[in-house]
């Protein structure tokens, strides 16, 4: 008589590491690859005492954050412009706590997603 065995099932394991947020003057983008982001592409309330609440998977920020950014300003959007390299030291003259040019027109949660819409408050 001859017994078949049960097949042995395999667990897989997935390990995702993500390293160190990207150290750019500016804020970096939301998504892959982490470039880091223009002067003027966040808006001030990404910033806390000069220093950028993250994006992306190294976002710091509340749950219920909603932060404005000029989406033109987006590589993904068709934007040529020179970008900051990573470990460039931000111009003393942009300041991070209140842009006078700063102009958002889409706001984003920090971690990837578009919000769905202005909500009553919201600035521009």
């Amino acid at each position: 008589m001859l017994a078949a065995a049960p097949k042995a099932m395999a667990h897989g394991q997935i390990a995702v590491e993500i390293g160190t947020a990207p150290e750019c003057p500016y804020g970096y983008y939301d998504s892959a690859p982490y470039s880091c982001a223009p002067y003027g592409y966040y808006g001030s309330e990404w910033f806390t005492g000069g220093v950028f609440v993250g994006a992306g998977p190294w976002f710091h920020g509340s749950d219920g954050f909603r932060g404005h950014v000029d989406n033109r300003l987006h590589v993904d959007n068709g934007y040529k412009g020179k970008l900051p390299e990573r470990g460039e030291k931000a111009e003393p003259t942009n300041r991070l706590d209140k842009n006078d040019n700063f102009k958002g027109n889409e706001t984003r949660d920090g971690r990837g997603h578009k919000d769905a819409g202005p909500k009553d408050g919201d600035k521009k």
